[in-house]
């Protein structure tokens, strides 16, 4: 507001900045011959790997196959709409949508190694000029720490970064995650969509996300979308243009394209002194 990218309406925005919401708060339920099917397994391969998955905390993936709803051991979604319900399913009306993956330590800290706290809050812009256009915006916040490694493995891979010979460099930025993880995400996106077809969603005019993981996911679930928008230059932290030229590299999308490879290795974050 006070750099005029957004505007009080009244109506989305009350006076003082307050935001008209609705949120929805989802837990994940599987319908086990379903998610198979849609995997392209068969179903008793996937009790039996969630079972082992699990370290064996729900024998009755394997002992009681007329159990087929499954409330997995994961984290939760919460769905925030903002303006007019009924444009969510109106294809004559815009649509933002920002799907975000948790990061407490930004998120709700305000730390500024990686871009999350900055891009949700420019999806929320988005969803907010969307919505005063006549349109809707949604922000639908998974529980996904870490690329869902969690966060101590998160926290690990950070101490790794800022430690490491050379100091923390964009080359370096996935290495370090394999070292400490053995591998660089593990996030599966497949399922992801559900939510926005349970809201009846089928074309998304305005994407804020630069993830090929996401993208991927959305339209191969049959859902459209017009433009992908990724974060402004300006809203990239000093500290996170490590991980952000890291990620266009790996194939983000950016509209700009990637650096080279000596171009990022000059990219680095600051010292830990």
């Amino acid at each position: 507001m006070q750099k005029g990218r957004i505007a009080e309406d009244g109506k989305i925005m009350k006076p003082g900045g307050d935001l008209v919401v609705t949120k929805a708060a989802i837990e994940p339920v599987w319908y086990l011959p379903g998610v198979a099917k849609r995997l392209g397994i068969a179903e008793d391969d996937l009790r039996y790997a969630l079972f082992e998955q699990t370290g064996g905390m729900f024998p009755e993936l394997v002992t009681r196959p007329d159990l087929q709803v499954f409330l997995p051991p994961i984290g939760g979604i919460t769905v925030y709409v903002l303006g007019d319900l009924s444009a969510i399913t109106d294809p004559n009306r815009p649509l933002a949508v920002r799907v975000h993956d948790e990061c407490n330590g930004s998120d709700v800290f305000g730390s500024d190694i990686c871009t999350c706290r900055p891009y949700l809050v420019h999806g929320i812009e988005a969803c907010i000029q969307t919505a005063q256009a006549s349109g809707a915006g949604i922000i639908v916040y998974f529980r996904k720490e870490g690329r869902a490694l969690g966060e101590v493995t998160k926290f690990l891979v950070y101490n790794a970064r800022k430690r490491q010979a050379g100091g923390d460099r964009a080359d370096a930025y996935f290495t370090r995650t394999e070292c400490v993880a053995g591998v660089q995400d593990v996030r599966f996106q497949e399922l992801m969509p559900d939510v926005l077809h349970w809201l009846g969603i089928t074309r998304i005019d305005r994407f804020v996300s630069m993830s090929d993981t996401k993208y991927n996911a959305i339209t191969r679930s049959g859902i459209e979308i017009i433009e992908r928008v990724p974060i402004p230059d300006e809203l990239v932290p000093a500290d996170a243009k490590v991980e952000i030229e890291a990620k266009k590299a790996a194939g983000y999308f950016s509209g700009s394209g990637s650096l080279t490879a000596a171009e990022l290795a000059s990219v680095q974050g600051r010292d830990l002194v």
